[in-house]
């Protein structure tokens, strides 16, 4: 056993969470002795399948998501604009679609109640005079905010023409986009060493708290056990969150669920290259031949394929040039799981998205004849109850906890992180800190309020 090592802050967990809070805490608190724990590379286990999108377009109750996610939206044009945009931040936004005549008034009515929290401005386009402002494909600066409806369906066809014929109304999200979540996640890396953090290929085996509070902890590193001394602990474990919190005897309230993306070349290039990520949003049945349907109709194991699937399916495209990609994702398997890797996969994943997408998107349908090769791979989102993260001190003295980041880990963590650095420095905190607190549970009000809980944010 290797002893005497030191660190001021020992973080458990090198994805984009734990990457974050070293950079918060390295670079922007000068916290000196930051020492990032991880028995894989960085990024490697869930931080690296996202869609690597952002938003601040959440739902309540309450502000305190949008006040969070727009301040790590902030952070990331900060980062964006001091690097030169190497992780390609875009404002694409968000664009949601409809063919139901009674979502037409919910889009408005949503984007009203969107702006009270505030997303920003609500612009609805009615008529030829439109004075709607379409997205650019690349960059982030100088781009409207708020929300931007078009209820007038030949506005619709003129600024979306790839979208089905019945679409009625769309909804633009527009501090929405996208990034590269490994430059993001590197480019901290890198600043954070930079300024004295270090990373350390282990695995956390025991957190000392005597008297109850962190005083060191036991990595098997490389063959040999480690101690390190400290009295901060970080657990930012991703999907091992919980069994991190338990090694600290702390039962945390969080579940995890496998979620999955698809990945195919689009040759026949059906979705525009300067699409924003497009979100249908009501519920569908898959298209199937005649023949087809009465096939998996007749068979126990298949007939699931002929039934409603839930709303949001979603997409958006990646990549240009001679080798246009889609990315689709669409969250209808939502059972709590414990992880495990290798990760499995639904093996009709693939075919059931793209199905569901040429519902929005009707030339998707030209590869359903015969598929293209799809390549599906994912990870869990780890999740408290109402899908809002935890980002706060823990019951024993000196110890913290930066998990639930669900699927929104990489637009998320900047904020999460400059919110858990604020706490490790004693700097005063924002007014939605206690929105991300464990504590919030003990809250009667809060629980009251998890019982009639609605929207939980999730695409």
């Amino acid at each position: 056993m290797v002893s005497g090592t030191t660190a001021e802050v020992v973080i458990c967990g090198a994805g984009i969470a734990g990457i974050a809070a070293a950079y918060h805490l390295a670079v922007r608190r000068a916290v000196r002795g930051v020492v990032l724990v991880d028995e894989g590379p960085p990024l490697s286990v869930t931080s690296d399948k996202s869609a690597e999108c952002y938003r601040n377009w959440w739902p309540g109750p309450g502000d305190s998501m949008v006040g969070l996610m727009s301040r790590s939206i902030g952070l990331l044009e900060e980062l964006a604009r001091e690097s030169g945009n190497v992780f390609r931040l875009n404002r694409r936004g968000y664009l949601f679609a409809t063919a139901d005549p009674a979502q037409v008034p919910v889009f408005v009515e949503r984007a009203r109640e969107a702006a009270t929290r505030g997303v920003g401005p609500v612009r609805v386009h009615t008529g030829a005079s439109d004075g709607y402002r379409p997205a650019p494909a690349d960059g982030f600066e100088d781009q409207p905010t708020g929300v931007d409806v078009i209820t007038d369906p030949a506005l619709v066809r003129r600024y979306f023409p790839y979208l089905a014929d019945d679409t009625l109304a769309v909804l633009h999200a527009r501090r929405c986009g996208w990034f590269s979540g490994q430059q993001l996640g590197m480019y901290m890396l890198e600043r954070a060493r930079a300024s004295g953090a270090r990373l350390l290929e282990g695995r956390v085996e025991r957190i000392d708290t005597r008297g109850g509070r962190v005083r060191g902890v036991r990595v098997s590193a490389r063959g040999e056990t480690l101690t390190i001394d400290t009295d901060r602990f970080v657990n930012a474990a991703g999907p091992f969150v919980a069994r991190v919190g338990r090694l600290l005897g702390v039962d945390l309230p969080v579940f995890c669920e496998r979620h999955a993306k698809v990945a195919f070349n689009d040759i026949l290039r059906a979705v525009p290259r300067a699409a924003p990520l497009t979100i249908w949003t009501d519920p569908l049945t898959l298209p199937w031949s005649d023949e087809e349907r009465r096939e998996l109709a007749a068979s126990p194991e298949h007939r699931r394929l002929v039934e409603e699937f839930p709303a949001g399916v979603h997409g958006r495209p990646e990549g240009a040039g001679d080798s246009p990609v889609v990315l689709l994702i669409w969250t209808y398997d939502v059972a709590p799981v414990e992880p495990t890797f290798p990760i499995e996969f639904d093996p009709a994943y693939g075919e059931i998205c793209l199905r569901g997408m040429s519902r929005m998107i009707p030339a998707l349908g030209a590869y359903l004849a015969r598929l293209p090769r799809v390549f599906v791979d994912g990870g869990y989102y780890t999740k408290t109850r109402e899908n809002r993260l935890l980002a706060c001190p823990l019951p024993v003295e000196g110890a913290y906890l930066l998990g639930a980041l669900s699927g929104y880990g990489l637009m998320s963590s900047n904020g999460a992180a400059d919110l858990l650095a604020d706490y490790i420095t004693g700097k005063p905190l924002p007014a939605y800190a206690p929105a991300f607190a464990l504590s919030r549970y003990d809250d009667p009000t809060y629980r009251e309020l998890l019982g009639r809980w609605g929207d939980s944010g999730q695409l």
